[in-house]
């Protein structure tokens, strides 16, 4: 019985998806986002982002509120901002941004702190903050966009090869108090 709902719901959600694109133009995500009540916002008040820190401890478990507080103050200053997908007001995934300019690139957009929900990954959400990034750094004018991946997190490394990002170099760290890293 399941897999003859399961059958009936994807057909129902194609069919609707086809009539809703040709009778408004829209895209399949924007039917993802209609169907799973999905919003968009961009965090730009540390207040904001310390109400995300349950889904930042998907990425920092350990990670306290006076720490994160105290990071976001240094942080925000220096053009930091989040992006979160949110189902009705739960964070399902969340990841941090911010512009500067190098002399190799020009004007970038930085990921910084990417993390979507356990319980919602391979559904598109990643997919849906990288979109968004692409078009906010177009928007700003910026040549590219970098981000750091651990050595060891290949599934990152997948994701991020899917979304067309590829290895520019490496990103050399000299640790000088472990005991200051956020696990």
């Amino acid at each position: 019985n399941y897999k003859i709902f399961s059958l009936y719901y994807r057909f129902n959600m194609f069919a609707f998806y086809l009539i809703i694109q040709r009778a408004k133009k829209i895209s399949i995500f924007e039917v993802y986002f209609y169907i799973m009540n999905l919003q968009i916002r961009e965090l730009t008040s540390i207040e904001e982002m310390l109400d995300q820190i349950d889904t930042m401890r998907f990425l920092y478990p350990m990670i306290t509120v006076e720490k994160y507080k105290s990071f976001l103050l240094e942080m925000v200053p220096h053009n930091y901002i989040q992006i979160g997908v949110f189902q009705d007001e739960t964070c399902v995934g969340l990841t941090g941004c911010w512009s500067a300019t190098k002399l190799w690139t020009g004007k970038y957009l930085e990921i910084d702190n990417f993390v979507v929900n356990p319980e919602y990954r391979s559904k598109g959400i990643g997919k849906l903050l990288t979109d968004f990034i692409e078009q906010k750094a177009i928007a700003l004018g910026c040549s590219s966009i970098v981000l750091d991946a651990f050595t060891g997190n290949f599934g990152a490394h997948r994701f991020y090869y899917n979304q067309g990002y590829n290895p520019k170099g490496f990103h050399f760290v000299k640790i000088l108090d472990e005991s200051k890293i956020t696990k």
